[in-house]
C-alpha cells in the first residue's frame, strides 16, 4: 500500500489526514496551476453528467476545499442541497471560506467526517461526486460501497480520478512530469515534497480503467462508463446505482 510517509507509524487514513492539513494553505493554488488549469475543464465535464437527471441532492466526496461542492452549485440550479465531506480540517476550513465569499453558505455545508464510514442514511442523495479522492482510500472497496450505499437507485455518481496514458510520448512525458517536476514544485510552495511525490506513486497503484469499472460493478453498481481525459492523463468514471 502507497502511503505519503515511510517514515511514520500512522495507518495510510491518518497520513492523509496529516498530507492535506499541511498543504491545504497552498492546495488550491499549486493544484490549478500544476494542472494547467486542465482540471476544472474535467470537473465541468463530470457536472455535465449528473445535470441530466436535475438533482435536487448532491454529495461531495473528499470534498477538500469544495471546488467540486461550489462547481455544482453554479451549474446546476435545481440543487438545493449539496453537502461536501472530507478528513482534512484544515482543507474544509478553506472551502468554507471560499463559500462564504461566494455567498453560498445556504446551499453548501461541509462536513469532517471518513468518506469510508459516512454519517448518512441508506439513499440519501440523487447524486454523488469525487474528484481525485478514491485514490486515497485505506479500502477502496469500502470507500466505494458506501458510495453505491447513500446513493438513490437510479442515480448517479462521477468519479474523476488520474489514470496512465499508454501511448508515447505522453506516457513518457507525463511520467517525467509526476515523478520529478511536480514534487519539486510542491516541495517549493508547499514544503512537503512527499505529499506531491506520492502522488505519483499513488497514480502508479491505482487500479484505473476496467479493472476500477470491476469494482464499481462489485460494490453494486449496474453500469459504469469511462471517458477518457486529456489523453488518458484521468479518467471519469459515470456510476449508476
Amino acid at each position: 500500500m502507497t502511503i505519503p510517509y515511510t517514515d511514520s507509524d500512522k495507518s495510510k487514513k491518518g497520513q492523509i489526514v496529516d498530507m492535506f492539513n499541511n498543504i491545504a494553505p497552498k492546495y488550491d493554488f499549486l493544484n490549478h496551476i500544476l494542472s494547467l488549469n486542465i482540471d476544472k475543464i474535467w470537473r465541468r465535464k463530470a457536472i455535465k453528467e449528473i445535470k441530466k437527471n436535475s438533482p435536487r441532492t448532491i454529495l461531495d466526496i473528499a470534498t477538500g476545499t469544495g471546488d467540486f461542492a461550489i462547481l455544482s452549485a453554479k451549474k446546476i440550479q435545481q440543487a438545493e442541497k449539496i453537502v461536501g465531506i472530507d478528513i482534512s480540517e484544515n482543507m474544509l476550513q478553506y472551502g468554507n471560506e471560499k463559500i462564504a465569499k461566494l455567498g453560498l453558505q445556504d446551499k453548501i455545508s461541509l462536513l469532517v467526517g471518513d468518506s469510508e464510514s459516512m454519517p448518512f442514511e441508506n439513499n440519501s442523495f440523487d447524486a454523488i461526486t469525487v474528484g481525485f479522492g478514491v485514490r486515497n482510500f485505506e479500502n477502496l472497496e469500502k470507500g466505494l460501497s458506501e458510495i453505491y450505499r447513500v446513493l438513490k437507485p437510479g442515480c448517479t455518481a462521477v468519479i474523476l480520478e488520474f489514470s496512465m496514458p499508454q501511448h508515447f510520448p505522453i506516457k513518457q512525458l507525463y511520467t517525467f512530469y509526476f515523478k520529478h517536476i511536480l514534487p519539486t514544485i510542491g516541495k517549493i510552495f508547499s514544503k512537503d515534497y512527499d505529499a506531491y511525490y506520492y502522488l505519483f506513486q499513488s497514480v502508479q497503484e491505482f487500479p484505473y480503467g476496467q479493472k476500477f469499472v470491476e469494482l464499481t460493478k462489485k460494490t453494486g453498481f449496474q453500469n459504469t462508463k469511462i471517458q477518457a481525459l486529456s489523453f488518458g492523463i484521468a479518467s471519469l468514471y459515470i456510476c449508476t446505482k
